[in-house]
């Protein structure tokens, strides 16, 4: 199996609009293992549309509690169940996932009982084996390191790097730029890291109608602009870098070359503008 890691969903936050990309999702294949990695609307469609069975899933790793990465994690879970899945899951996640996997059977205990009952379904629950992220995880050939970002109010978030004996990708989370970022992707084949064009972000923000200043105030401070993000895969010497949850999405006053404009003040490596359903080779 080639190594791979797919962008299934590259739109930051959870709303979805005509002409947007899907909200944050992406499945690394490396060193024999497939791994998903945030799950938010549209993960389970999009692994299909990878030529992936929701059953060969082998770890799911959630960055953070904001809703546009873990909002599908549950009916993932039941989709796949339906669908044949007859075992457990590894699920690496911050504290506060295992309330919501049970809160999500609560909410679905008629149907889950019910097939059960009916056509002979196995257990629901043991599906997801949730366990709190920490500084260090492995699973086969596979090492994942993690790092405390920075994506206020939240603490609890996550940027990732896995290594396997040839292969190294590190993925940014949600995050506010960090000089640290750096040392933490450092000589990485692949850097994913999250943008945002502040111009971008003024013009979404003008055009909210349920929220006030807050946001503004959120996406400028919890967030990396685009020209910080060439700052630091050129600090980290990374091979290539891939952007994704672009803030903003689907406005076409701020499209390819405006992300690539910012970048490329300090970034002059390969370069891939994230889009829903892009494969990227390792």
């Amino acid at each position: 199996m080639t190594d791979t890691l797919a962008l299934m969903g590259v739109k930051g936050g959870p709303a979805i609009r005509p002409g947007s990309n899907m909200p944050i999702s992406m499945l690394l294949r490396m060193a024999g293992k497939t791994i998903l990695i945030d799950a938010g609307l549209g993960v389970t469609r999009g692994i299909c549309d990878q030529g992936t069975a929701l059953s060969q899933i082998d770890l799911i790793v959630i960055t953070h509690l904001h809703s546009d990465h873990y909002l599908e994690l549950g009916p993932f879970f039941h989709t796949a169940w339906t669908a044949g899945l007859n075992r457990s899951i590894p699920v690496i996640g911050p504290a506060g996932l295992a309330d919501y996997w049970h809160g999500f059977q609560q909410s679905m205990s008629f149907d889950i009982d019910l097939r059960m009952r009916d056509e002979g379904r196995c257990d629901f629950d043991s599906l997801a084996q949730i366990e709190v992220i920490g500084e260090k995880h492995s699973t086969g050939g596979i090492h994942l390191q993690t790092m405390r970002n920075t994506h206020p109010p939240i603490i609890d978030s996550f940027a990732l790097r896995f290594d396997s004996a040839d292969r190294s990708v590190v993925l940014s989370g949600d995050t506010a730029y960090m000089p640290e970022m750096a040392n933490f992707a450092r000589g990485a084949d692949l850097l994913v890291h999250e943008a945002m064009l502040r111009d971008g972000v003024d013009a979404l923000c003008a055009r909210m109608t349920n929220g006030d200043d807050r946001l503004r105030t959120h996406i400028l401070r919890s967030h990396t602009d685009a020209a910080d993000v060439g700052r630091i895969a050129r600090d980290a010497g990374v091979k290539r870098l891939a952007l994704n949850h672009f803030v903003p999405d689907g406005d076409p006053d701020f499209g390819d070359t405006q992300w690539e404009a910012a970048v490329r003040k300090h970034w002059d490596g390969p370069l891939f503008l994230g889009k829903d359903g892009m494969v990227i080779t390792l």
